[in-house]
């Protein structure tokens, strides 16, 4: 009997997500959840946990009541497990392996803050693994996914210029030939206006029982 049986610690749980079959990925392009069919009818809805012991961390997906593993993916940092889509920030591909055989199945979150905390989890993860492997990495230095405060904001303000010196120009049609005066202009609707990712439905929530 192994007297120190290592325990997994636990880094993250989604108590409710969906599994989808998705087609095979065409050759240069991403995957795209509005590719797999009916979003409202996953082939499994269940549980996700994501563990981590000195073998590195795993992915189980798991029925919510039973515990019941329905899959495994073994998250390697070297080669990472798991693939955002390129049309929504809920749906994922994972790879899951077994006795050999490898499969890709979609993953889909019903809310957005669920799905954002589960990239922040596998994003510290790989950065905690990344400063094992190369003490020289600050450990202090925050996650990428998660904002660190107010961006600050380099525009200018209505009225305000200021120049660039071009070397090389023709000074001799007045003092200001050698320079670019940039001034600030109200913006436009088209410049203001963000590039918009195509919204998908979530994931259908599954009947509680009570």
């Amino acid at each position: 009997m192994d007297l120190e049986e290592e325990i997994d610690s636990v880094l993250y749980i989604a108590r409710e997500v969906s599994v989808y079959k998705i087609p095979p990925l065409n050759a240069n392009e991403g995957y795209r959840a509005n590719d797999w069919g009916d979003l409202s009818l996953p082939l499994w809805k269940g549980r996700l946990r994501i563990t981590q012991n000195s073998k590195g961390a795993t992915l189980h997906l798991e029925d919510s009541q039973t515990g019941e593993s329905f899959a495994r993916a073994v998250y390697d940092i070297a080669k990472p497990s798991v693939e955002a889509v390129i049309d929504s920030s809920r749906y994922f591909v994972v790879r899951v392996e077994e006795g050999g055989k490898k499969a890709y199945i979609g993953l889909g979150f019903a809310e957005r803050s669920d799905s954002f905390d589960f990239n922040v989890a596998l994003q510290d993860y790989t950065k905690r693994q990344r400063a094992l492997l190369n003490p020289q990495i600050d450990e202090e230095e925050p996650s990428p996914h998660v904002p660190t405060g107010p961006k600050k904001d380099y525009t200018l303000k209505e009225g305000q210029t200021f120049s660039i010196n071009i070397p090389g120009r023709n000074k001799a049609s007045g003092t200001n030939s050698g320079s670019l005066v940039v001034a600030a202009s109200k913006p436009t609707s088209a410049s203001t206006s963000n590039a918009s990712i195509p919204l998908l439905p979530p994931p259908p929530s599954a009947t509680r029982k009570r």
